[in-house]
C-alpha cells in the first residue's frame, strides 16, 4: 500500500507533538545556596596562602560519636566543613576560644592553630573539603595524640 507524500511528514509532526514534556529537556541554571565564603578561619586567623606545590582537592565524610571529643591536632591547609548531622563545637587550644555549628552550618577551619572538634548529645556527622597536595596529610596530631581519622 502506497501512501500519499504529504502522510510521512504529517506522521513526524504527530509523533512529535505526542512527546510528553518530560522527554523535552529544558536548558536552566541551578540554585546555588552559597555556605561559606571566607579569607579567614572561624576563629578570626587569616588565610595567608595556598600550597605551592601541585594542588588535592580530598573531600571526606567524617562522623564523630556522641559525647566524643577528637584529638588535639593542626590542618596545614585551608579546609571548610559542612555539619550533615548533629552539633560541633570547635576548641581553639591556644585562646580558649570555642564556636558550636549545628546541622546545616558551614565552617572555615584553621590553618596551623591547633584545636579539635567536639560531638555533643548525638553523633556528628561532617562533610569535610581540603585544599591540599598530593602525598601530604589533611590534619596533623601535637605529638603523643591519636590521628583525627
Amino acid at each position: 500500500m502506497r501512501f500519499p507524500a504529504f502522510t510521512a511528514p504529517a506522521l513526524l509532526v504527530g509523533a512529535f507533538l505526542s512527546l510528553s514534556p518530560a522527554s523535552a529537556q529544558v536548558t536552566a541554571s541551578g540554585h546555588a545556596e552559597h555556605l561559606l565564603a571566607d579569607d579567614h578561619s572561624w576563629n578570626g586567623t587569616p588565610y595567608d596562602h595556598y600550597p605551592t606545590t601541585r594542588p588535592m582537592l580530598s573531600m571526606i565524610k567524617l562522623t564523630i560519636p556522641a559525647h566524643s571529643a577528637l584529638p588535639w591536632h593542626v590542618h596545614p591547609y585551608p579546609n571548610a566543613g559542612y555539619v550533615l548531622q548533629g552539633t560541633l563545637t570547635i576548641e581553639d587550644r591556644q585562646s580558649g576560644k570555642k564556636q558550636t555549628f549545628h546541622q546545616g552550618q558551614a565552617f572555615a577551619e584553621s590553618v596551623n592553630d591547633v584545636h579539635r572538634g567536639v560531638s555533643g548529645d548525638g553523633p556528628t556527622v561532617l562533610l569535610l573539603t581540603y585544599a591540599g597536595s598530593p602525598g601530604k596529610p589533611t590534619s596533623i596530631p601535637l605529638p603523643g595524640q591519636k590521628k583525627e581519622y
